[in-house]
This record gives structure tokens, C-alpha cells and sequence, in this order.
């Protein structure tokens, strides 16, 4: 192509050879060095006036170092007067920070897409955003090209019997990516999701009968009561006249934090008392799947039959593993009452709020720390969850997919449940972004449930990284790339490209 230059990061040079040698070019020449003190310095050794600048530089191990060298590159260009530049990054840096996680966080990914701009980038062009509102980031035009077409390629050609597979999403946050692929395969998909929100020492009415909590005998010695078991017919009717009771006396609906509760009568016919010291409405027998009370006016469908309740695969997670059912808890189960003597309905239910979202959960973002990229919170010792998949994968081919591999912990707890559990043949994790943060590879190499990793070659991978995997398989972004650098640069029509 004539009048474009095309730059190369210290990131992925390789890449760049192979967007280079497509294009029937070679990568511009640019001395990249650093000073003893870690200052990065950038000199072009071509001319670039008037001329369409394509620099490569995806996200790396060293992340800030990427960034810094980038944005001198594209100040360099715009010095040397360059017609147009554009930024090809694979790998977005920084784009898991697309949002605020905590109330005093900052949406790093923005501020990224606000250096690119000062420094004087006209263009950006990507491969899958984590989050497809990042394009929003930008004042300038972005590009986000999907690998969603090269891997289903691969699916197409490598896997055999892929008609027979499931399409699995690890997480509800990436159902939608897990669906697109999954239409343009015409396969079946489903849904693993972990339950975040229990304590240590958790295990669910499924897998325990009773609960035990710590209570004060006469002489002060602890003993343990059993909680009384309740059916969900006297779960109805106890939910349904404490609704009457709060709608009949505004006394008990006002808000008074300072206030007593009044003792309350005995519900007849129940024999169980609707005093704030009364055991939990929550029925606590292993016969009811549901951790809520259902709601008095609701009605199971009649449709319903247990060919349906098949597909649902329950679990317990134990540090980021899949246990039995009679392995034991790490620590004693302790559930405390949810409701106390001291506080009414309006102080249970603020209780109730923040014990599901955190000390947060007031400040008016409930879900800001409920992420799915806090994988490794699974493997902290004595932390129990209950791990669900909804949909059938039993002998089948399940694909794992999801935009990065960061950390290994989500992908061997969902490789292992439908494995183990859901009774899969074959587990392949597929992602587009092969990050490997720690010895995530080595992890997922490791793991016996785990037949095959696919990755694309946004992302580079050390040689030392790579260095006995066997099950790592890496799909060639350069034509993609290159592709997408040609059409940009003649003014052609690019989305019939990225959708074929």
C-alpha cells in the first residue's frame, strides 16, 4: 500500500511481522530505548508527512510501559506531521476498569481513551472491548472487530462432532457473548453461576437438613438449638399474616430506628409465634430447592415437569473446587437469625440489604462490587458457594467461552461442575484474549477437566509461559488485522468483513 507506514510497539512485534508481511509491507523503522532512570524515548528514522500512520501496540505483561510508549508514538507521528493516525490495539489495556467497583474507584479505561486523544490519535481499532460500552470513551471513531467469526471457524474445522456441542457461559455477565456464538453455530447453550453471596462455613439447604445456631443456656453455657423445620404451606401462611399485620397498624410500618418492638401475638394454627424472636420464615428443609419463601399469590405452572428440573446441576464449591456432597464444610455452620429482638421489620430489612451487598450497599451503587472478574475469590481458604448450571451438557462437547483468561479459578470450577457434575465428554475453554495473569496457564494445564485452551494471539505469551503446555492453542489475528488496516486506509465498507 502506498503512502502508509506502519509502526511497531515493543509489546508484539510479531504480530506486527505478520500484519506487515499480509499487507505486502515492512514494518516502519522507529528506535525504541529507555533511559537509566526508566524514561521511555521514541525516534522515528522515516518520513511520515502527509501519510497514514498505523501503530501496533496491544496490552502486555507490562502494561504502563505499553501505554507510555503508545502515547509518545503518536506524539511523535503527530510532530512529524502525519496525515492520519491510528492506533491498532488488540488488546484494549486497562479495559477491565470500564466501571466504577468501588465508590472511590475510577473508570480507568476512560481516562486511557482520554490520553489517546490528547496525544493525538485520529483512530483506534480493537478486538472485543470487555465491555461494549467503552466505545463511549472515545471523541474519536473506534473500530472494535470481533474474533467471534475466527473462532467459530475453528470450531467448525477442529472439533469433532461440534454439532453435538453446548455453548456454556461461566458467568451471567457473559451470557450475551455466549448466545451470539451460539446462533451462529445453531447450537445449544447454558449458564454456570456461583452463588456470592453466602459467608464461610455455608452450605445450602440441599446439601445440610438442619442448621444449628449458638445459643445462651440458663447457666451460660453454649448449647445448640436445632431450628424447627417448617413446610412451605406454614411458610405461606406466616409470610401472609405478617404482610396483614404490618398493613393494619401503622405503628409497625412507621420507620423508628429507636424504637421497641411490641410483642406479638401467637399465629394460630401454625404454633409459631410472630415475635421478633421466632425462628426464620426461610424453611431450612432439604425438600424446597428455593432459598426464599415463594410469594402467597404465586402458583406453580403446571407444564412444569422434572424433565426440566434435569437440566438444572447443583454443586459445592469449596476454594474454587467442586466437593461432594457429604465433604465437610471448612468451619462449623453458624446461621445467625435473621430477624433480632431489637429491630423491626424496616431495621431486618436494611440488615437483609447489607449483608447481601456489603458496607456499601447504601451509598446508591448496590451491585459496584458484584463483578465477574473477582474469580480468585472462590479460592480463599474456608470459602464455601454453591455453584449452579442451568442447561444439559451430559456427553456433550461443552465450549467454555469468555472474552479473557486472566485468572484460572472460574474456568476450573466451571470446567470441573460440568464434568464431574454435569457429566460432559470434552471441556474447551475458548477466549479471545489470552492474558494469563500468574500461573493461571500452568493452572489450567494442570487441571484434568480442562482438554483444550484457545486463545487468539492478541495478547503475546512468554516463551516461558508457553514452555511445556501442551493443551494451548493459538489463533492468528494477522489476517483480521491486516484486513481491517486496508479497508480502513482506501475508505472501504468494513462490517460485512467482521461479521462473515
Amino acid at each position: 500500500m502506498r503512502r502508509v507506514k506502519i509502526f511497531s510497539g515493543t509489546s508484539h512485534p510479531s504480530l506486527t511481522e505478520a500484519i506487515c508481511e499480509r499487507l505486502g509491507t515492512a514494518p516502519g523503522k522507529c528506535d525504541l530505548k529507555k533511559f537509566s532512570n526508566g524514561e521511555t524515548s521514541v525516534d522515528i528514522g522515516c518520513s511520515i508527512r502527509d501519510q497514514d500512520v498505523f501503530i501496533v501496540q496491544s496490552g502486555s505483561a507490562k502494561a504502563n510501559d505499553s501505554i507510555m510508549e503508545l502515547l509518545i508514538l503518536i506524539s511523535a507521528c503527530r510532530g512529524g506531521s502525519a496525515n492520519k493516525i491510528t492506533a491498532v490495539m488488540p488488546y484494549f489495556p486497562y479495559s477491565k476498569q470500564s466501571k466504577k467497583k468501588s465508590h472511590r474507584g475510577a473508570i480507568t479505561a476512560r481516562m486511557l481513551a482520554n490520553l489517546l486523544t490528547v496525544a493525538g490519535v485520529d483512530h483506534v481499532i480493537t478486538v472485543d472491548l470487555h465491555a461494549s460500552q467503552m466505545q463511549g470513551f472515545f471523541t474519536k471513531p473506534v473500530d472494535n472487530l470481533y474474533a467471534e467469526p475466527l473462532l467459530a471457524r475453528w470450531i467448525r474445522h477442529t472439533v469433532p462432532n461440534w454439532r453435538d456441542s453446548v455453548v456454556v457461559s461461566k458467568n451471567p455477565g457473559g451470557t450475551k457473548r455466549v448466545t451470539q456464538l451460539a446462533d451462529v453455530l445453531k447450537l445449544n447453550f447454558a449458564l454456570i453461576t456461583t452463588d456470592r453471596r453466602r459467608k464461610d462455613g455455608w452450605a445450602s439447604s440441599r446439601f445440610q437438613s438442619h442448621r444449628h445456631s449458638p445459643v445462651e443456656s440458663v447457666n451460660g453455657e453454649p448449647e445448640v438449638e436445632v431450628k424447627q423445620q417448617f413446610t412451605p404451606a406454614e411458610v405461606d401462611g406466616a409470610v401472609a399474616i405478617s404482610n396483614m399485620r404490618i398493613r393494619d397498624d401503622p405503628g409497625d410500618a412507621a420507620v423508628d430506628f429507636g424504637a421497641t418492638p411490641r410483642a406479638a401475638a401467637p399465629i394460630s394454627g401454625l404454633g409459631i409465634s410472630a415475635a421478633p424472636t421466632s425462628p426464620p420464615l426461610r424453611p431450612a428443609s432439604s425438600n424446597c430447592s428455593n432459598s426464599l419463601p415463594p410469594h402467597p399469590q404465586d402458583d406453580f405452572d403446571d407444564d412444569y415437569t422434572d424433565d426440566h428440573a434435569q437440566s438444572v446441576t447443583y454443586g459445592r464449591l469449596i476454594q474454587g473446587h467442586i466437593v461432594d456432597d457429604d465433604y465437610p464444610s471448612p468451619s462449623p455452620s453458624i446461621v445467625a437469625s435473621t430477624t433480632h429482638g431489637d429491630t423491626d421489620h424496616m431495621v431486618s430489612s436494611v440488615h437483609s440489604l447489607a449483608s447481601l451487598h456489603g458496607e456499601g450497599a447504601l451509598g446508591g451503587s448496590i451491585g459496584a462490587n458484584d463483578t465477574d472478574e473477582e474469580e480468585d475469590a472462590d479460592q480463599i481458604p474456608g470459602n464455601e458457594k454453591m455453584i449452579t448450571l442451568v442447561g444439559e451438557v451430559r456427553r456433550k462437547t461443552v465450549l467454555i467461552v469468555d472474552d479473557m483468561i486472566d485468572r484460572a479459578g472460574s474456568w476450573i470450577s466451571a470446567a470441573e461442575h460440568v464434568k464431574l457434575r454435569g457429566g460432559a465428554k470434552k471441556v474447551i475453554c475458548i477466549a479471545t484474549h489470552g492474558v494469563f495473569g500468574g500461573n493461571c496457564l500452568r493452572e489450567m494445564e494442570d487441571c484434568s477437566c480442562i482438554d483444550q485452551i484457545v486463545v487468539t494471539n492478541s495478547f503475546p505469551i512468554p516463551d516461558d509461559k508457553r514452555r511445556g503446555v501442551k493443551k494451548l492453542v493459538t489463533i492468528d489475528l494477522s489476517q483480521l488485522l491486516s484486513e481491517a488496516i486496508r479497508r480502513n486506509h482506501h475508505g472501504e465498507f468494513i462490517a460485512h468483513y467482521l461479521v462473515d
